[in-house]
């Protein structure tokens, strides 16, 4: 099958979106599919020969971010001239209510349409005002996903009809022997956060507070930092005699980010909201390393109610740090969580959620006359409508 991927934000700064973009095209080459994806990128040195860059994106702020997108005239012509070259036998289109390619991809194909939803938000006025003009985009889409319960809400909520539940997906053997860094994670104990540095919904300021409350009472305790933003910003939120007790990774590739995770005791996810799902908390479990996040609706959907990693009240860097210090303390509860971390991880592997996204390829290829219904739930291992 001959599929077209398209993403809305630009390869050239991590984010779920185009991780999740990325591996799925690794996978469906694996399947034995023919795929090309499409994407802003500035850089296109460096793409792999089955994307197509559109030129360089504009930062939008966007669902309590500032998400870089492309959108005019010039990206319009370029997304028509990839469909028409294309040929493809089934388009899939990510996020295709932001102001970017995958709108106007929906806009331009007229052949089987697949949309996948992520963004998780409880009220958007935006999307209320924007509903007339993406009404006549979402009528053109035949099949439906959503990446998790809170995306598949916002959809049916903000912009009405349904959608199939198939998760993000982690690719297990990129993480199955990974080494961490030299000197980590320590006698003393390491904790690790991984996201957009000032971002305040990601949460760093959440950890950092916790943090300091934890350094007073175990003076070997450390804290490893990785992702992209202004480490000097970071740096100074930090108070001076916490400094060199936290290492400051900024943007990593991802076999460090693989051996980041694997550095640390315990990996942080202190996320203050805005999230629809929470690949990074797979990514963790991947490597074996135990979790403990906010207890967001999404990560306690992937951490399985708090059965395959720890909970902590959201923005309560005071029961942060307590869930934190148990855990340190706690080698047994540590290595408990490991395990049960792994096996949920596993069942998020990129080999079963591409065979799932396949099924939904294949009815919409075989009924492309249904555009805008959404299609039966694909067999798969609990997924839900």
């Amino acid at each position: 099958m001959r599929v077209g991927l398209v993403c809305p934000y630009t390869w050239d700064v991590p984010g779920g979106v185009q991780a999740h973009v990325h591996d799925l095209a690794v996978a469906l080459i694996g399947l034995g599919h023919d795929v090309s994806v499409i994407t802003p990128a500035d850089d296109d040195s460096a793409l792999p020969e089955y994307i197509t860059s559109t030129g360089r994106a504009v930062p939008v702020p966007y669902n309590g971010a500032v998400a870089r997108m492309a959108f005019g005239p010039l990206s319009a012509r370029r997304v028509r001239r990839w469909l028409r070259e294309g040929d493809f036998d089934v388009v899939h289109v990510h996020e295709p209510t932001t102001p970017s390619l995958s709108l106007l991809a929906t806009w331009s194909f007229d052949g089987p349409l697949v949309a996948t939803f992520h963004t998780s938000v409880e009220r958007s006025r935006t999307l209320a005002a924007a509903y007339p003009i993406l009404q006549t985009a979402l009528e053109k889409i035949s099949g439906r996903i959503a990446v998790s319960e809170a995306a598949r809400r916002t959809l049916v909520e903000h912009l009405g009809g349904d959608a199939v539940l198939i998760p993000n997906g982690v690719s297990m053997s990129s993480f199955a022997h990974v080494e961490p860094f030299p000197g980590w994670p320590g006698d003393g104990g390491a904790l690790g956060f991984l996201g957009r540095l000032t971002e305040s919904r990601k949460g760093l300021p959440v950890l950092l507070a916790a943090f300091e409350t934890l350094s007073a009472e175990r003076p070997g305790l450390r804290l490893l930092i990785a992702g992209p933003g202004d480490l000097d910003e970071v740096r100074r939120g930090i108070p001076a005699e916490l400094l060199d007790r936290i290492e400051l990774l900024g943007l990593v590739s991802d076999v460090d980010k693989a051996r980041m995770l694997r550095s640390v005791d315990v990996y942080v996810a202190p996320n203050t909201g805005g999230e629809s799902f929470g690949i990074v908390l797979l990514e963790a479990m991947a490597v074996g390393t135990p979790v403990l996040a906010s207890d967001l609706e999404a990560f306690r959907a992937v951490l399985d109610g708090g059965r395959s990693g720890l909970l902590f009240a959201n923005g309560d860097s005071d029961d942060l740090g307590l869930k934190a210090g148990l855990l340190l303390d706690d080698p047994a509860a540590r290595t408990s969580l490991s395990e049960l971390g792994r096996v949920r991880a596993r069942s998020y592997d990129w080999s079963t959620v591409a065979r799932d996204i396949v099924r939904v390829y294949e009815t919409v290829a075989l009924d492309s006359a249904g555009h805008g219904t959404p299609i039966p739930t694909p067999p798969g291992p609990g997924w839900r409508r």
